[in-house]
């Protein structure tokens, strides 16, 4: 199965008692459509709480507004709350995760750009008087 969406908040890794790490994080898919005899464009948005098991160190990666396709299953977790009621969630156990974009968040820094060295005027015309064109 995959997804794509925006991470919703920044990746946390946690430890198994056995002493496994994963890395979770929550993504919000956005979805449009138009209901039958209405030209009105519904929005919708679904959160899908995930779990990567393989290298923790994506972690640092998946930060808040990062799009992501996420490559998967979904998994069932139940279990009872102190109140002895059934409760129950579903999990995207992640396989692999492309990044296709990063927030340009009000607090990220870009990198400096580097102007290239300008070749001499002279080296660009004689190469332009040697074109077959």
């Amino acid at each position: 199965m995959e997804i794509i969406g925006r991470i919703t908040a920044d990746a946390t890794v946690s430890e198994t008692k056995a002493g496994k790490k994963v890395v979770n994080f929550s993504i919000a898919i956005n979805d449009t459509y138009k209901t039958k005899g209405n030209d009105e464009v519904q929005k919708v948005v679904t959160y899908v709480n995930c779990s990567y098991w393989i290298n923790p160190g994506v972690a640092a990666y998946l930060t808040k507004g990062t799009l992501v396709e996420c490559n998967g299953r979904v998994g069932a977790n139940a279990w009872t709350n102190k109140e002895g009621e059934v409760k129950a969630s579903l999990t995207f156990h992640v396989n692999s995760i492309k990044l296709h974009g990063r927030s340009t968040g009000g607090n990220a820094t870009t990198a400096p750009v580097v102007p290239m060295n300008a070749a001499p005027a002279a080296a660009l015309s004689a190469v332009a008087d040697d074109l077959p064109f």
